[in-house]
């Protein structure tokens, strides 16, 4: 098993099943409430209750999706918590991808003024991204993430089996952020990614620690998002709103899906602003269309776009906050584009499938 230790918790891959087992007994929680979806009530709960036989787990179910990554579904979570009769020494464990860490340690954090919470995330994309980081919240008018705040877990246990319970474009969708962390922060694991065909043969383990290691050093060194913390936005500031965007429509993105859109825009944009070569814009194209479809951007939806942009929390000054990549590996934070020019981002996306 690999430890990964941060300042008040660690964040332990591999067998975390004795770890998991220790953790229970010695803190000796009023009681412990595991927050599910419908896909990791019937995939994941089972592993967990398998694993960690001598406790009693009440559950809490809610709709899988990021659909309802929302209020409503927050009043319906504190509402059971409620029911069950957790108070402040009670445990919750967050079994579940980004929006079920997010959303759980959001309402533990706020339920009696806050509770302890573990995440136990289960998809690639919440194993090497939303599990480390302390960042909780929820979606509010198409904008993600515009709630929350900041409260780091008792712990975070990375199971690898659980990936094994995943369809493939769940897969594909986190594979966006390790993509994401090498861009940012790995030039060396860039050429090694660079040679993967097919994701249904990559060892991930083998990529989550280094993932990890990477958002860990920008994290410890800005906990709270003021400067280089920034540098983990990379293709979120187009990609969010185009995520979000979708999700209103027919054919709503995984958030890996529109991260991958994103870096495409943002890495043509790091050309035009910061000087990315041309040749790194365009390896960076070529590998992401061999793993991602293409999804025509609707130009009647650019405005749209644009808005959502500018409500992002991460702007200053009325202006779009970008980070671009110079060269790939080094990421450049606070970088801004005028409005045409993001337009022209968006249809250098689309000219990518004609």
């Amino acid at each position: 098993m690999k430890t990964i230790q941060l300042d008040d918790y660690n964040i332990q891959i591999g067998d975390i099943w004795s770890t998991l087992n220790t953790f229970l007994k010695e803190r000796n929680y009023s009681k412990i409430a595991v927050l599910v979806d419908d896909n990791t009530h019937q995939h994941c709960l089972p592993i967990l209750e398998k694993n960690a036989p001598n406790f009693n787990f009440l559950i809490i179910k809610i709709a899988a999706g990021e659909q309802h990554k929302n209020l409503e579904t927050c009043q319906k979570i504190w509402q059971r918590m409620m029911e069950l009769g957790l108070n402040r020494n009670a445990l919750t464990i967050n079994l579940g991808g980004g929006v079920i860490g997010d959303m759980g340690g959001f309402c533990a954090s706020t339920f009696k003024r806050g509770m302890d919470f573990l995440q136990m995330p289960t998809t690639l994309l919440s194993q090497v991204d939303a599990s480390i980081g302390g960042k909780l919240g929820i979606d509010f008018m198409q904008v993600k993430n515009s709630i929350g705040l900041f409260k780091n877990p008792q712990a975070v246990l990375i199971a690898p089996e659980f990936l094994q319970t995943l369809p493939f474009d769940e897969i594909r969708s986190g594979f966006g952020e390790i993509i994401k962390h090498t861009l940012i922060d790995n030039a060396k694991q860039w050429a090694n990614l660079q040679a993967i065909t097919d994701l249904t043969k990559v060892d991930w383990p083998t990529y989550l620690a280094p993932s990890l290691q990477i958002k860990k050093r920008i994290v410890e060194v800005d906990p709270f998002e003021k400067g280089i913390r920034k540098a983990l936005n990379f293709g979120h500031t187009i990609g969010h709103a185009i995520e979000g965007w979708a999700l209103e429509t027919e054919k709503p993105l995984l958030h890996g899906e529109a991260i991958a859109i994103g870096m495409i825009c943002e890495a043509w944009l790091s050309h035009q602003v910061v000087g990315l070569p041309m040749t790194a814009v365009d390896e960076i194209v070529a590998f992401i269309s061999r793993i991602y479809e293409f999804y025509p951007l609707n130009e009647t939806a650019f405005p749209d776009f644009l808005h959502l942009m500018t409500k992002d929390k991460k702007n200053e000054n009325e202006a779009i906050n970008f980070t671009m990549i110079q060269p790939v590996g080094k990421a450049v934070i606070n970088q801004t584009a005028a409005k045409e020019l993001i337009l022209k981002s968006l249809r250098f996306y689309n000219e990518i499938g004609e």
